[in-house]
C-alpha cells in the first residue's frame, strides 16, 4: 500500500540507486504536498492526503539531522548519502536554499564522505534560489518522464502550467551538473493507455537527453506500490536496451 513518510528524518534505507540513504522530508509529515500527482507515486494521490501546507521548520530539520548523523557515525554506520525526498516536492520549501546550506555544513562537519542528493520533479528549477541550491549538492537528480506534454500530463499530472520544452531549457542551463531520472512504465490508468516505452517516446526522450547532456541518466521502473493499480513494470532487459542507447550518446546510464 502507498504510504506517507511520518517523520522529518527517515531511514536509513538501502536505495537501489544511491546506497545507504538517510532521508530528509521537508514536506508535512501527515499530508502530501507536491506540484505533481504521479500515477506511480509511492505516497499515493495528492487528494488522499490533504492537509495543511505547513513545511517543516528549518531549525528543526537541522536539529534532527545533526542528531541522527552523530548517532549513525557513533554507531559506525554513516550514511552514503543524505537524500531530500519525502511527501512531495522538496524544492517547494520556502527556505530550501537555507536548508541545503545547513545540510552541507553538517555533512562537512560530521560525515564528510556522505553525498547530498535531491530528488526533484524539476518544476521549480527556474527559480534562481532553487537553482543555486541544486548546483551545490552532489547529486542534483531531476525528473523527466517523457518528451511529450500529453504524456507528462498523463503520467505526472502536473499542477498548473507545465511545458517539457521550458523544463528542458532550464535543465540545459545546468551545463551537465545534473542527473536525469526517468520512470519507464506501461499499462493503463483511469481508462487511458500509459506507455512511455514506445519507439516514438524513447527516440524523442533520447533527443532531449542528448540536448541536456547530463552527467548521468538513471532509468528505472516500478518497484513499490502505486496509487494506480493497473500499471506494469518494464522488464530489466528492456531498460538495459534503453540505457545502451543513452550510453551510445556518451552519457553514463544506470538501470534500477
Amino acid at each position: 500500500m502507498t504510504a506517507l513518510y511520518n517523520d522529518i528524518i527517515f531511514g536509513p534505507v538501502h536505495s537501489r540507486r544511491l546506497g545507504l540513504s538517510l532521508g530528509v522530508n521537508l514536506l508535512p509529515t501527515s499530508s502530501k504536498l507536491c506540484s505533481f500527482d504521479c500515477i506511480y507515486c509511492e505516497c499515493g494521490w495528492n487528494a488522499e492526503h490533504r492537509g495543511g501546507a505547513r513545511f517543516n521548520d528549518r531549525a528543526e530539520v537541522r536539529r534532527l539531522l545533526e542528531q541522527t548523523l552523530r548517532r549513525m557515525v557513533a554507531d559506525g554506520t554513516p550514511p552514503d548519502v543524505i537524500t531530500f525526498a519525502g511527501n512531495g516536492e522538496p524544492t517547494m520549501h520556502p527556505d530550501f536554499e537555507g536548508v541545503i546550506d545547513d545540510t552541507l555544513a553538517l555533512r562537512d562537519a560530521i560525515c564528510p564522505a556522505a553525498k547530498v542528493s535531491v530528488l526533484s520533479n524539476a518544476t521549480r528549477i527556474g527559480r534562481e534560489e532553487v537553482r543555486r541550491a541544486l548546483l551545490r549538492v552532489d547529486n542534483n537528480i531531476l525528473k523527466l518522464d517523457s518528451a511529450f506534454d500529453p504524456t507528462v500530463r498523463l503520467i505526472n499530472n502536473p499542477g498548473g502550467a507545465y511545458s517539457v520544452e521550458e523544463v528542458v531549457e532550464q535543465m540545459v542551463r545546468f551545463e551537465g551538473r545534473l542527473i536525469v531520472q526517468t520512470m519507464f512504465l506501461r499499462g493503463s490508468c483511469g481508462g487511458q493507455t500509459v506507455d512511455n516505452t514506445t519507439d516514438r517516446e524513447v527516440e524523442a526522450w533520447l533527443r532531449l537527453i542528448d540536448r541536456i547532456r547530463p552527467r548521468q541518466v538513471m532509468v528505472y521502473s516500478l518497484d513499490r506500490d502505486t496509487p494506480c493499480q493497473t500499471l506494469e513494470k518494464v522488464p530489466r532487459e528492456e531498460l538495459q536496451r534503453i540505457a545502451a542507447r543513452v550510453e551510445a550518446l556518451g552519457i553514463p546510464c544506470s538501470v534500477a
